[in-house]
């Protein structure tokens, strides 16, 4: 293999990877808070997807963009507060059977709206624009997901780090109840973490879409399990850790493919599942928690 060829596939692993580690943060982030895995997650990044289609054959570009970041949050924030905030107190099997039950529910409200059959994606402009550094090719997209990635996520530590908000969610992941008797609105802390997260599929959904070009509504699954891989890997419950994962997932699937071994690139992502948990179950950034007695 060539310098360029090794190159060009490194280029396109980290562009992967960056869009799966946008999808990641949302499961990381509302693991560290609600100890749930939100395993409906990869349907909204799904019915983003469809979102664009509709928002873009009705209107501009730039008016398009930030309606479906919108619409996608109001999506996530509803199904926290219809299917998880009513079993807050319940049993946590519960919640994760409820989290399945909208996954299911999104697939096939989208069949049933949308039909089984794959629809095309939009353009938007400029983003499939093909650019050549040096013997690089790549459209702009590949180059641009990588950089926006990690400028969100330095956006969102600081404002977790930095922010009254941040500071309350810092808290109600640390001691759910504490954090609810020292005055911090529990439910409003819990919403705006479904918006970031729903916020994040929604850019990580444009820029997956724009590579792969089409949409259908199990769309979201395999790319929303990878992306719970990733956040297990880095460490679930640790940002720095999803972005990590997210990056190694779509560089491992990558590499796979470009050596000829595209039939177990879907399957490589779970033996990496297997092989953390077994080696280090709390992944590459967790910390391990203790129960207090």
């Amino acid at each position: 293999m060539s310098l360029t060829t090794f190159l060009q596939q490194c280029l396109t692993g980290i562009s992967l990877g960056g869009a799966y580690a946008l999808i990641a943060i949302g499961y990381t982030m509302v693991y560290g808070i609600l100890r749930l895995i939100n395993f409906a997650h990869g349907d909204i990044f799904m019915m983003a997807g469809y979102f664009m289609i509709f928002a873009m054959a009705s209107l501009p570009w730039f008016i398009a963009l930030p309606v479906v970041l919108i619409v996608t949050t109001a999506l996530g924030v509803g199904i926290e507060r219809v299917a998880y905030k009513p079993l807050r107190s319940a049993p946590r099997m519960s919640v994760m059977i409820s989290a399945i039950g909208v996954s299911y529910l999104l697939q096939n409200l989208a069949t049933y709206l949308f039909t089984a059959l794959p629809m095309g994606y939009p353009e938007v402009p400029g983003l499939k624009k093909v650019y050549q550094l040096g013997g690089l090719s790549a459209s702009f997209v590949t180059f641009l997901t990588p950089v926006l990635t990690l400028i969100l996520v330095y956006l969102l530590i600081t404002l977790i780090q930095h922010t009254k908000m941040g500071m309350a969610m810092r808290a109600v992941s640390k001691d759910y109840e504490t954090a609810s008797l020292m005055g911090i609105d529990i439910n409003r802390t819990i919403s705006i973490t479904f918006a970031i997260g729903s916020i994040l599929a929604a850019v990580g959904s444009i820029l997956y879409f724009t590579d792969r070009m089409t949409v259908f509504p199990f769309s979201g699954s395999l790319p929303g399990m990878k992306c719970f891989v990733a956040a297990v890997f880095g460490g679930i419950g640790s940002i720095p850790g999803a972005v990590v994962g997210g990056f190694l997932i779509g560089m491992g699937e990558t590499a796979l493919v470009a050596a000829g071994y595209s039939t177990f690139s879907d399957a490589f992502t779970f033996v990496i599942l297997i092989v953390i948990l077994l080696v280090r179950p709390t992944g590459l950034f967790g910390e391990k928690t203790t129960n207090k007695v």
